[in-house]
């Protein structure tokens, strides 16, 4: 056979494995969202759980899902900026560097259940913080920090130098460069890398369990006050997220509709997920076309 034709052959396979891919993918998520959807409802979205009875909501796990996604990107995206521009733009070529981009490559590879047990030795019993959020929020920021900040780092570096050396051209100093140049020529990239982290983070279960607990207590929404031990805020009570109840769920089966709330579960989720994918998408373009004056990115 000529090259052309093993080209050929070759372009039809990677075809072929790329529609197989496809396929399986949108089967699993058309047969989460068939299964869930039609047991979805705002009573069900907004609604406490239930432990024994019938027609329990999410509304709880929600909200704790939300919450504690909201801490970890707190913790970690400031976290992440500072470790990403610092090995970008300021750590030298030696086995040092080599060395933590090493163990970033394998802290972002490690098993989330490795994290979350992690989490309950060093959170949970060392620091006695206890099944809380806050050592649930501590443990995501373990899980999600290294992945962070090689988008963060990823993105500047994709920044072409004469745009550095233009900052320096004009009298700025290396810091005022990358404050006022580089980071905002990679603010795109450095979004969309967080809203995708903030997608893993959401979905996350296996280093949940052993962090932040599998219940939750019973709380007062009339008060917010952080310190209010039954407020929906207080960083130190358990709290039990979706994709915990979803495994809770499955692994017990107590309650009669174990199977609808758990599809209903699900199918909430992936929604909630895909919408951060499409918003980092659509945040990403946006500010890509303000800073290039280009209407869509490739």
């Amino acid at each position: 056979m000529t090259a052309r034709k093993w080209d050929k052959v070759a372009t039809t396979v990677l075809y072929l494995i790329s529609i197989f891919i496809i396929f399986v993918l949108a089967f699993l998520l058309l047969y989460i969202l068939i299964s869930g959807l039609p047991h979805v409802s705002w009573h069900f979205i907004t609604g406490r759980s239930s432990s024994f009875e019938a027609g329990g909501g999410i509304g709880v796990q929600l909200f704790n899902s939300i919450y504690l996604l909201v801490l970890a990107m707190i913790i970690s995206v400031p976290l992440s900026l500072g470790a990403g521009i610092y090995l970008s733009e300021y750590a030298p070529k030696n086995w040092v560097t080599s060395l933590i981009r090493n163990a970033i490559e394998v802290l972002s590879s490690l098993p989330s259940v490795v994290v979350g047990l992690f989490g309950f030795l060093v959170f949970s019993i060392n620091f006695k913080f206890g099944f809380s959020i806050l050592s649930g929020a501590l443990a995501l920021t373990v899980f999600n920090l290294p992945l962070l900040t090689r988008k963060v780092e990823d993105s500047l570096q994709a920044i072409h130098y004469t745009q550095r050396e233009a900052g320096y051209a004009l009298g700025l100093s290396r810091w005022e460069t990358v404050i006022h140049v580089v980071v905002p020529a990679a603010l795109p990239g450095i979004i969309t890398g967080m809203i995708l982290g903030m997608g893993r983070i959401f979905g996350e279960a296996a280093a949940l369990i052993y962090t932040a607990g599998q219940s939750s207590p019973p709380l007062d929404f009339s008060n917010w006050n952080p310190m209010y031990i039954a407020s929906p805020l207080n960083p130190m009570r358990s709290a039990e997220t979706l994709a915990v109840h979803i495994w809770k769920i499955n692994s017990e089966g107590i309650i009669p509709d174990a199977t609808q709330v758990s599809a209903a579960s699900s199918a909430v989720l992936v929604l909630f997920v895909l919408l951060l994918n499409l918003a980092a998408r659509y945040v990403g373009n946006r500010l890509y076309g303000r800073l290039t004056g280009v209407k869509e990115r490739k």
